[in-house]
């Protein structure tokens, strides 16, 4: 008796899909400790024992097996995926506090993997960004700018000691920098040359940052030819922020930074190639995904240059996410034998 198709096996799996993306972040997440200090490593850590325990919970009150979905590495990569976008200085609860948010209202409360609408790592992010701005933006400055770079023990003293300051080694970032004197009246080129935010900015974007920013291009595209993710949420992401940024900065390079620094600042190649290509909560067909990268690559930019963040990454996914059911509705494959 022969069984119902399909009869080719495949050697795709949630497992092997979030080892590779493991696999790309690694050249970042390096890069991020080599610039900033192990602070990062220690949240990491703690992030996905946080991550676990809170699935295992999850999955134990839904009633579900816990084994087979601690295996698929899906909410390891959820933390670490959030753990990038938090200080890596932040006190211990607020990685605790964001994974668990995640990891519960992000994913399960929706069914669990495959029926969450929103990226679970930003949905995090987005619940600590608006309730805790203060212990969200205090980041270090790069260990390259520091008299005495904070050691491993140093960095958990800071992350676990409460009442312990990281005041004397914060700095603004790039964006936050832009953003501040853009909303003081001044120009670009007097805020990147002047006595005060001269030493954050390096050839491309913010010391740091960019070859940070390189490094998760060169994960991603690795993604891109190994065929682990689709090219036109990355490509729609980067081509439309670039186009816009040069636009304006064409017309008034005072006011507006150039393509290079948005491209290479903040958390761009993260949120192109990692986090806005989400397979369960990313635009399904090859139309929509064009339309789901433009409106992601338009919204970070507005909220760049004319919103209340620095930066909006978080913000344009969770906006596009909610948008992809009407998107992928208009941009459905037409089935053979269907009528206009």
């Amino acid at each position: 008796m022969t069984t119902s198709s399909p009869h080719l096996g495949t050697s795709n799996s949630v497992s092997r899909l979030m080892l590779h993306v493991g696999y790309a972040l690694l050249p970042g997440i390096a890069t991020y400790i080599w610039l900033f200090g192990p602070g990062l490593l220690v949240h990491i850590l703690l992030a996905c024992a946080t991550a676990l325990v809170a699935e295992a919970a999850a999955l134990a009150l839904r009633g579900r097996p816990v084994m087979p979905a601690l295996m698929d590495s899906s909410a390891i990569l959820t933390a670490v995926l959030l753990t990038l976008a938090i200080p890596p200085l932040a006190p211990w609860w607020l990685t605790v506090l964001g994974v668990s948010f995640a990891i519960l209202f992000g994913k399960h409360l929706y069914g669990g993997l495959g029926y969450n609408p929103f990226n679970p790592a930003m949905l995090g992010y987005a619940m600590l960004l608006i309730s805790f701005p203060l212990e969200m933006t205090r980041w270090p400055a790069p260990l390259s700018l520091l008299e005495q770079a904070p050691s491993l023990n140093d960095s958990i003293a800071l992350i676990f000691a409460n009442g312990v300051s990281v005041d004397a080694i914060s700095a603004a970032t790039p964006l936050d920098a832009l953003k501040t004197q853009m909303a003081l009246g001044m120009d670009i080129p007097g805020t990147i040359a002047s006595s005060e935010y001269s030493q954050l900015f390096g050839q491309l974007a913010g010391v740091g940052w960019e070859s940070i920013n390189l490094a998760f291009l060169l994960g991603g595209l690795y993604l891109l030819f190994t065929g682990r993710i689709a090219w036109q949420i990355p490509v729609a992401i980067l081509s439309s922020i670039v186009l816009l940024a040069a636009g304006f900065h064409y017309l008034d390079p005072q006011h507006y930074a150039s393509p290079e620094l948005h491209l290479f600042g903040g958390a761009t190649m993260l949120g192109a190639f990692f986090i806005a290509t989400d397979p369960v909560s990313a635009s399904t067909t090859p139309r929509g995904r064009i339309f789901y990268g433009i409106g992601i690559g338009v919204i970070i930019y507005a909220i760049r240059n004319w919103g209340g963040y620095p930066d909006g990454v978080a913000f344009a996914v969770l906006l596009m996410n909610m948008a992809v059911p009407m998107i992928d509705y208009f941009t459905r494959t037409r089935v053979f034998g269907e009528g206009k």
